[in-house]
């Protein structure tokens, strides 16, 4: 197999602690020796220990003369938790480490991959770099814009309606969309509702997928009022840039709170699950945006994904900036 392969098993690896790694990434590691895995691993719940530690105590005394092959740059800065991972790979002695793309982050930026040339260890860079960014992406934006990566899902019909005038908005869509929303639950380290959506529904929030149990999201409700237990209480959008434990923040909840945080530029990505249903004078999707002009509202978002599920069409969008 190619480099570009086993990175893309690498990738597939860091996918499994997706949103129960925050603050750290969700990388992942393949160890590879005569084209055999001889150990692997992910960035474990709670961001410990890291996916190199892991894969290297799978491998044992196989990592040397092994190629490694890691989603993101070594960390190689000290920590409390634990080992520098270009430490533990400079000491394991492999051959050669393929990096799928560089750490953001200024205490590791360059760093890893300095520590790893230093020890005699060939290096080789952005194998797969924009796929194993993509599956970094709350991590990335965290660390680049200073807040979570978010993303916001909407359920509406054909005509851009997420309940009757009555308020009845169950249910909009059908099992398999629903599936999918707790599939994003799980990928995501928090999900929020607006106060209004939290009166009147009462959303569990939870992953009810078997086997991803564990996953589900905390609990974060936009309010300017009281305090809810077992939520986390965000004033406004802007809010958001206290979350420094949050990667990815998943939006559902309502009309209003959708605006607020399409109108604030904080969505990075769209859900969008339409119904083939048509229900006319209903509640619609999102509140007002304050756009002055229609020119304002064109460029800023690019079709990047459309699936059936079920009679249900999904559509992701991804913020153009």
């Amino acid at each position: 197999m190619t480099d570009v392969e086993w990175m893309r098993q690498a990738i597939a690896l860091g996918e499994r602690g997706r949103g129960l790694t925050a603050p750290n990434p969700n990388v992942g590691c393949v160890i590879v020796q005569d084209d055999t895995i001889v150990g692997e691993g992910w960035t474990q719940p709670g961001g410990r220990p890291h996916a190199e530690a892991a894969a290297l105590a799978a491998a044992g005394a196989a990592v040397a003369g092994a190629t490694v092959y890691v989603t993101l740059e070594p960390c190689a800065h000290l920590s409390a938790r634990g080992p520098a991972c270009a430490t533990l790979l400079a000491e394991a002695r492999p051959a050669r480490v393929v990096i799928g793309v560089g750490d953001p982050d200024p205490r590791t930026s360059g760093l890893g991959i300095e520590r790893l040339e230093t020890a005699g260890i060939e290096v080789v860079t952005g194998v797969l770099e924009e796929e194993a960014e993509h599956s970094m992406s709350g991590f990335f934006t965290r660390l680049r814009l200073g807040r979570p990566r978010v993303t916001l899902k909407l359920a509406m019909s054909i005509d851009g309606r997420i309940a009757l005038a009555s308020g009845e908005s169950k249910w909009i869509t059908g099992e398999e969309a629903r599936a999918d929303v707790h599939l994003e639950r799980a990928r995501a380290d928090m999900i929020l509702v607006g106060r209004g959506t939290y009166e009147t529904d009462r959303p569990r929030l939870d992953v009810r997928l078997p086997g991803l149990e564990h996953a589900s999201p905390r609990k974060a409700l936009l309010t300017t009022g009281s305090p809810v237990a077992g939520f986390v209480r965000l004033s406004s959008p802007q809010a958001i840039r206290t979350l420094t434990d949050v990667n990815d923040l998943l939006v559902e909840g309502g009309a209003e709170t959708a605006a607020a945080f399409l109108h604030a530029d904080l969505v990075d990505r769209l859900l969008i699950y339409r119904a083939p249903i048509l229900i006319g004078a209903g509640k619609a999707g999102i509140g007002d945006l304050g756009l002055d002009a229609l020119a304002e509202a064109h460029g800023r978002w690019g079709l990047a994904e459309t699936r059936q599920l079920g009679s249900d069409t999904l559509q992701v969008y991804e913020r153009e900036r």
